[in-house]
Protein backbone atom coordinates (compact mmCIF):
# COMPACT_ATOMS: atom_id res chain seq x y z
CA UNK A 1 0.00 0.00 0.00
CA UNK A 2 2.96 2.60 -0.86
CA UNK A 3 2.34 6.16 -1.49
CA UNK A 4 4.10 8.41 -3.78
CA UNK A 5 3.91 11.93 -3.37
CA UNK A 6 5.21 14.12 -6.36
CA UNK A 7 6.03 17.76 -5.92
CA UNK A 8 6.92 19.69 -9.21
CA UNK A 9 7.55 23.13 -10.56
CA UNK A 10 5.05 24.47 -12.96
CA UNK A 11 5.74 22.99 -16.18
CA UNK A 12 8.58 20.42 -15.13
CA UNK A 13 6.23 17.83 -16.63
CA UNK A 14 5.85 16.21 -12.90
CA UNK A 15 1.80 16.22 -13.63
CA UNK A 16 2.44 14.10 -16.79
CA UNK A 17 5.11 11.71 -14.66
CA UNK A 18 3.03 10.87 -12.11
CA UNK A 19 -0.45 9.91 -14.11
CA UNK A 20 1.79 7.89 -16.15
CA UNK A 21 3.42 6.07 -12.70
CA UNK A 22 -0.25 5.86 -11.24
CA UNK A 23 -1.12 4.08 -14.46
CA UNK A 24 2.05 1.39 -14.88
CA UNK A 25 1.50 0.69 -11.03
CA UNK A 26 -2.46 0.40 -11.47
CA UNK A 27 -2.56 3.17 -8.34
CA UNK A 28 -4.82 5.87 -7.87
CA UNK A 29 -3.79 8.87 -9.24
CA UNK A 30 -4.66 12.20 -7.42
CA UNK A 31 -4.06 15.97 -8.20
CA UNK A 32 -5.71 19.15 -7.34
CA UNK A 33 -9.25 18.12 -9.07
CA UNK A 34 -9.42 14.90 -6.95
CA UNK A 35 -8.61 16.95 -3.24
CA UNK A 36 -11.37 19.46 -4.79
CA UNK A 37 -13.86 16.64 -5.37
CA UNK A 38 -13.62 16.09 -1.75
CA UNK A 39 -13.50 19.41 -0.61
CA UNK A 40 -16.82 19.88 -2.68
CA UNK A 41 -18.29 16.78 -0.91
CA UNK A 42 -17.94 18.61 2.54
CA UNK A 43 -19.19 21.64 1.28
CA UNK A 44 -16.07 23.99 1.35
CA UNK A 45 -15.30 25.15 -1.56
CA UNK A 46 -12.76 27.97 -1.09
CA UNK A 47 -9.98 25.45 -1.55
CA UNK A 48 -9.00 27.12 -5.29
CA UNK A 49 -8.98 30.50 -3.71
CA UNK A 50 -6.80 30.01 -0.66
CA UNK A 51 -4.20 28.22 -2.68
CA UNK A 52 -4.09 30.63 -5.31
CA UNK A 53 -3.75 34.03 -2.97
CA UNK A 54 -0.37 34.97 -1.78
CA UNK A 55 -1.04 36.98 1.28
CA UNK A 56 0.90 39.06 3.89
CA UNK A 57 2.30 38.23 6.71
CA UNK A 58 -0.42 38.57 9.31
CA UNK A 59 -3.30 37.70 6.77
CA UNK A 60 -1.93 34.38 7.18
CA UNK A 61 -3.01 33.95 10.30
CA UNK A 62 -6.75 34.32 8.75
CA UNK A 63 -9.40 31.51 10.31
CA UNK A 64 -10.61 30.05 7.05
CA UNK A 65 -6.88 29.47 5.34
CA UNK A 66 -5.96 27.60 8.17
CA UNK A 67 -9.40 25.80 8.44
CA UNK A 68 -8.88 24.64 5.29
CA UNK A 69 -5.27 23.82 5.26
CA UNK A 70 -6.08 21.39 8.33
CA UNK A 71 -8.70 20.27 6.34
CA UNK A 72 -6.49 19.64 3.01
CA UNK A 73 -4.01 17.69 5.50
CA UNK A 74 -6.51 15.40 6.82
CA UNK A 75 -7.35 15.11 3.15
CA UNK A 76 -3.75 13.42 1.90
CA UNK A 77 -4.02 11.81 5.10
CA UNK A 78 -7.44 9.66 3.93
CA UNK A 79 -5.73 9.30 0.89
CA UNK A 80 -2.44 7.54 1.36
CA UNK A 81 -4.63 5.80 4.25
CA UNK A 82 -6.59 4.23 1.37
CA UNK A 83 -3.25 3.10 -0.20
CA UNK A 84 -2.05 2.42 -3.58
CA UNK A 85 -1.53 6.32 -4.33
CA UNK A 86 -0.07 8.91 -6.35
CA UNK A 87 -0.75 12.25 -5.31
CA UNK A 88 1.01 15.50 -6.96
CA UNK A 89 1.02 18.53 -5.32
CA UNK A 90 -0.87 20.03 -2.37
CA UNK A 91 2.33 19.80 -0.04
CA UNK A 92 1.75 16.27 0.39
CA UNK A 93 5.42 16.08 0.67
CA UNK A 94 5.03 17.61 3.98
CA UNK A 95 2.26 16.62 5.57
CA UNK A 96 3.54 12.34 5.23
CA UNK A 97 6.97 13.00 5.14
CA UNK A 98 7.22 10.81 8.23
CA UNK A 99 6.01 7.55 6.49
CA UNK A 100 8.82 5.33 5.67
CA UNK A 101 6.50 3.78 3.28
CA UNK A 102 6.13 7.07 1.28
CA UNK A 103 8.70 8.23 -1.56
CA UNK A 104 8.70 11.91 -1.75
CA UNK A 105 9.60 13.09 -5.26
CA UNK A 106 10.40 16.48 -6.45
CA UNK A 107 10.53 17.39 -10.25
CA UNK A 108 12.39 20.47 -11.40
CA UNK A 109 13.94 21.97 -14.52
CA UNK A 110 15.68 25.30 -14.96
CA UNK A 111 13.48 27.98 -15.81
CA UNK A 112 13.92 29.10 -19.32
CA UNK A 113 13.04 25.76 -20.28
CA UNK A 114 9.83 25.86 -17.89
CA UNK A 115 9.10 29.45 -19.61
CA UNK A 116 9.55 27.85 -23.23
CA UNK A 117 6.97 24.87 -22.06
CA UNK A 118 4.81 27.55 -21.05
CA UNK A 119 4.81 29.42 -24.13
CA UNK A 120 4.33 26.51 -26.16
CA UNK A 121 1.43 24.93 -24.07
CA UNK A 122 -0.09 28.64 -23.32
CA UNK A 123 -0.02 30.42 -27.00
CA UNK A 124 2.06 32.78 -25.81
CA UNK A 125 4.51 34.59 -28.10
CA UNK A 126 6.50 36.87 -26.27
CA UNK A 127 9.34 35.18 -23.75
CA UNK A 128 9.51 37.99 -21.61
CA UNK A 129 5.77 37.68 -20.99
CA UNK A 130 5.68 34.27 -20.47
CA UNK A 131 8.51 34.56 -17.46
CA UNK A 132 6.72 37.19 -15.96
CA UNK A 133 3.46 34.53 -15.81
CA UNK A 134 5.72 31.39 -14.81
CA UNK A 135 7.10 33.92 -11.50
CA UNK A 136 3.94 34.78 -10.52
CA UNK A 137 2.94 31.13 -10.37
CA UNK A 138 6.06 29.98 -9.11
CA UNK A 139 5.76 32.79 -6.31
CA UNK A 140 2.12 31.75 -5.51
CA UNK A 141 3.07 28.36 -4.93
CA UNK A 142 6.55 29.12 -2.80
CA UNK A 143 4.07 31.19 -0.52
CA UNK A 144 1.67 28.09 0.16
CA UNK A 145 4.11 25.89 0.66
CA UNK A 146 5.62 28.37 2.71
CA UNK A 147 2.72 29.58 4.72
CA UNK A 148 1.60 26.33 6.03
CA UNK A 149 4.19 24.07 5.66
CA UNK A 150 6.95 25.96 6.91
CA UNK A 151 8.94 24.30 4.11
CA UNK A 152 11.37 27.33 2.08
CA UNK A 153 10.23 25.59 -1.51
CA UNK A 154 12.94 26.92 -3.91
CA UNK A 155 15.64 25.86 -0.91
CA UNK A 156 14.52 22.98 0.30
CA UNK A 157 17.10 19.95 0.20
CA UNK A 158 16.73 16.72 -1.34
CA UNK A 159 17.90 15.09 1.82
CA UNK A 160 15.80 16.90 4.24
CA UNK A 161 12.08 17.11 1.49
CA UNK A 162 12.97 14.52 -0.69
CA UNK A 163 13.89 11.40 -1.15
CA UNK A 164 14.24 11.46 -5.54
CA UNK A 165 15.03 14.65 -6.72
CA UNK A 166 14.53 14.51 -11.10
CA UNK A 167 15.66 17.52 -13.76
CA UNK A 168 13.63 17.33 -16.58
CA UNK A 169 15.63 19.51 -18.11
CA UNK A 170 18.06 16.59 -18.64
CA UNK A 171 16.30 13.34 -17.76
CA UNK A 172 13.45 12.16 -20.00
CA UNK A 173 10.43 11.95 -18.42
CA UNK A 174 9.97 8.42 -19.98
CA UNK A 175 13.67 7.80 -17.72
CA UNK A 176 11.85 9.61 -14.60
CA UNK A 177 8.87 7.25 -14.87
CA UNK A 178 11.37 3.87 -14.35
CA UNK A 179 13.36 5.48 -11.84
CA UNK A 180 10.23 6.08 -9.61
CA UNK A 181 8.85 2.81 -10.05
CA UNK A 182 12.27 1.11 -9.26
CA UNK A 183 12.40 3.40 -6.16
CA UNK A 184 8.96 2.46 -5.39
CA UNK A 185 10.00 -1.13 -5.83
CA UNK A 186 12.41 -0.91 -3.12
CA UNK A 187 10.20 0.69 -0.76
CA UNK A 188 8.88 -2.88 -0.48
CA UNK A 189 11.70 -4.20 0.87
CA UNK A 190 11.66 -4.56 5.02
CA UNK A 191 13.56 -2.43 6.59
CA UNK A 192 15.82 -3.00 9.64
CA UNK A 193 14.41 -0.75 12.91
CA UNK A 194 11.26 1.01 14.04
CA UNK A 195 9.08 2.85 11.32
CA UNK A 196 6.24 5.02 10.64
CA UNK A 197 3.71 3.52 8.65
CA UNK A 198 1.00 4.46 6.59
CA UNK A 199 -1.43 1.70 7.86
CA UNK A 200 -0.75 3.61 11.43
CA UNK A 201 -2.90 6.02 10.00
CA UNK A 202 -6.22 7.09 11.47
CA UNK A 203 -8.44 8.71 9.86
CA UNK A 204 -12.01 10.04 10.06
CA UNK A 205 -14.25 7.57 8.80
CA UNK A 206 -16.94 9.87 7.14
CA UNK A 207 -13.76 11.31 5.04
CA UNK A 208 -12.61 7.68 4.51
CA UNK A 209 -16.07 7.00 2.92
CA UNK A 210 -15.78 10.35 0.63
CA UNK A 211 -12.23 9.62 -0.03
CA UNK A 212 -13.70 5.75 -1.31
CA UNK A 213 -16.37 7.69 -3.26
CA UNK A 214 -14.14 9.95 -5.34
CA UNK A 215 -11.96 7.33 -6.10
CA UNK A 216 -14.34 4.97 -6.99
CA UNK A 217 -13.11 2.63 -5.11
CA UNK A 218 -14.10 0.63 -1.69
CA UNK A 219 -11.33 -1.40 -1.07
CA UNK A 220 -8.26 -0.26 1.02
CA UNK A 221 -4.95 -1.05 -0.10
Amino acid sequence: MAVITISREIYSDGSHIGEKVAEKLGYHFADKNTIEKVFAEHSIFQFKEVYNTVLGFWERFDDMRSTTVRFLNQVILALAHHGNMVIVGRGAFSVLGEFADVLNVRIQAPFAIRAHRLMENESIADIDQASLVLKERDRTRAEFIKSFFKVQWVDALPASAFDLVIDTGKIPSDMAIRWLIEAHEALKQPRAGSQTLINTIEVDPVLVGTVSEVLGCKVKH
